[in-house]
C-alpha cells in the first residue's frame, strides 16, 4: 500500500500550502547559496537589482505563455494573500454602484463579507448555503444586476470541494474570478475574464504571493486617493515593485511555471489531474462505503471531499492513513469527514495509494 517517494517524502494531502514538484525544490536548493553566479541567494538579492528584475520579467513572460494571457492584461505579484483581494477588488473596481457575487462556499462568502465593508451595493445572485455548498449554479443561468461593475465567483471552493467546470459566456459582464485553488490545473480562456486572482500556495508555489491578472481598461477606472499598497493602478505602473515584493515566493512561482511548460503546459496538467482524481472518485463510488460531498457534476479535481459512516470510523481511517504516510486528510469542520487535496504537483502514486487504502478499509469495515 505504500510507495517510496524521493527523499522519503510523505504524501501531503494538505489543502495548502501545496506539494511542490521535487524538481523545482531541487533547483531552488541548488541555487540557494549562489543563484546564477550572483554570489547571493534570490532571498538576498535586492528587488531593484538587474538579476531580480530579469527574473521577474521572465516569470511574467512564462505565466503569460502558460495561460495564454492577452497583451491587454497586466500581471501583478502582490502580498496579503487572496483574502486581501476581497477588499482590494471592492475598493478599486466598485467605489460606487453595485457588484454581483455568487457564493458556492467558504471563500465566496468571505469575499462578500469584505465587499460589504466598502461603498456601494453588494448583490448576491446565488448562495448555495442551504445545501451546505455541495454544488455550483450554471453561470449562464444567472441574471446580472443592471449596472453592476463586476460579477465575482470562486471557481473552485477548497473547503467544500466544488468546481464550476465552466467559463463565462456573456461578453457584457466583467467576470472576476478567484482561482486560488484550481489555477493552472487546466486551460482557461483569460479573455473571458475582467480579472483573475489566485494565492500561489495551492498550485503555483509557496505561500506569500498572490497573482492578479487584470484587464487594462479596469485600471483606468481605479479611483484616486486609495492607499498606495492597495491601488491596482499604482502597482501596475510599478510592475509590482512599488515596495519590496515577496521576492522568494515570486522566484519559486517562476520555477513552477517553467516546470509546467516543460510538462506539456496546462493541457498536460489537466490530463494528469483527471487521472489522479478518477482514482479516488472511483474508490468512493465503487465501494458504496464513502459519500462524496459535492454533486457529481461539480466534483472538484483539486479538493476531494467525502465522509465515512461514522465519526469513529473516520478517526480510525485517518489514523491508518498517517501510519501509511498519508497526511492532512482531515476534512474541514464545516463538512467533516475527509478531504484529499491533490494539486498539480501531487504525485499520482499518492492517489493510487489512497485509493487502494480506501478500498481495503471499506472491505474491512463495510
Amino acid at each position: 500500500m505504500t510507495s517510496a517517494q524521493p527523499y522519503d517524502r510523505v504524501f501531503n494531502f494538505s489543502a495548502g500550502p501545496c506539494t511542490l514538484p521535487v524538481e523545482v525544490l531541487e533547483e531552488a536548493r541548488d541555487g540557494l547559496m549562489n543563484w546564477n553566479g550572483t554570489g547571493a541567494s534570490m532571498m538576498e538579492l535586492s528587488h531593484r537589482s538587474k538579476p531580480f528584475e530579469q527574473m521577474l520579467e521572465q516569470t511574467i513572460a512564462d505565466l503569460r505563455e502558460l495561460m495564454g494571457i492577452p497583451s491587454n492584461y497586466k500581471v501583478l505579484f502582490l502580498g496579503g494573500g487572496a483574502s486581501l483581494q476581497f477588499s482590494m477588488l471592492a475598493m478599486n473596481l466598485r467605489p460606487q454602484g453595485s457588484a454581483d457575487y455568487v457564493v458556492t462556499g467558504t471563500w465566496g462568502s468571505k469575499a462578500v463579507e469584505a465587499a460589504r465593508l466598502y461603498g456601494g451595493q453588494v448583490e448576491v445572485l446565488y448562495d448555495a448555503k442551504a445545501s451546505n455548498y455541495n454544488h455550483a449554479p450554471v453561470l449562464a443561468d444567472l441574471a446580472p444586476t443592471a449596472g453592476a461593475k463586476y460579477l465575482h465567483y470562486t471557481s473552485n471552493e477548497t473547503v467544500h470541494g466544488v468546481d464550476f467546470f465552466e467559463e463565462p459566456s456573456r461578453t457584457d459582464v466583467n467576470y472576476v474570478c478567484d482561482m486560488s485553488s484550481n489555477i493552472l490545473s487546466r486551460p482557461v480562456d483569460v479573455s473571458k475574464y475582467a480579472m483573475i486572482y489566485a494565492g500561489a500556495q495551492k498550485n503555483m508555489g509557496p505561500a506569500g504571493v498572490t497573482v492578479v491578472i487584470i484587464r487594462d481598461d479596469l485600471l483606468e477606472s481605479v479611483p484616486a486617493g486609495l492607499p498606495p499598497m492597495l491601488d491596482y493602478k499604482l502597482q501596475a505602473q510599478n510592475n509590482s515593485l512599488y515596495n519590496t515584493p515577496p521576492c522568494w515566493s515570486i522566484y519559486m512561482c517562476g520555477l513552477v511555471y517553467k516546470h509546467y511548460l516543460k510538462m506539456g503546459g496546462l493541457a498536460g496538467a489537466e490530463k494528469r489531474n483527471d487521472a489522479k482524481a478518477n482514482l479516488i472518485y472511483d474508490a468512493i463510488d465503487s465501494t458504496g462505503f464513502y459519500k462524496g460531498h459535492a454533486e457529481v457534476k461539480n466534483r472538484s479535481k483539486m479538493n476531494i471531499t467525502f465522509t465515512l459512516p461514522s465519526d469513529e470510523l473516520t478517526k480510525e481511517f485517518l489514523k491508518g492513513a498517517i501510519e501509511a504516510k498519508m497526511l492532512e486528510l482531515n476534512g474541514h469542520r464545516s463538512v467533516g469527514g475527509c478531504r484529499a487535496s491533490i494539486y498539480n504537483a501531487f504525485p499520482i502514486e499518492g492517489c493510487q495509494v489512497l485509493s487502494d487504502y480506501m478500498r481495503e478499509f471499506a472491505a474491512k469495515n463495510g
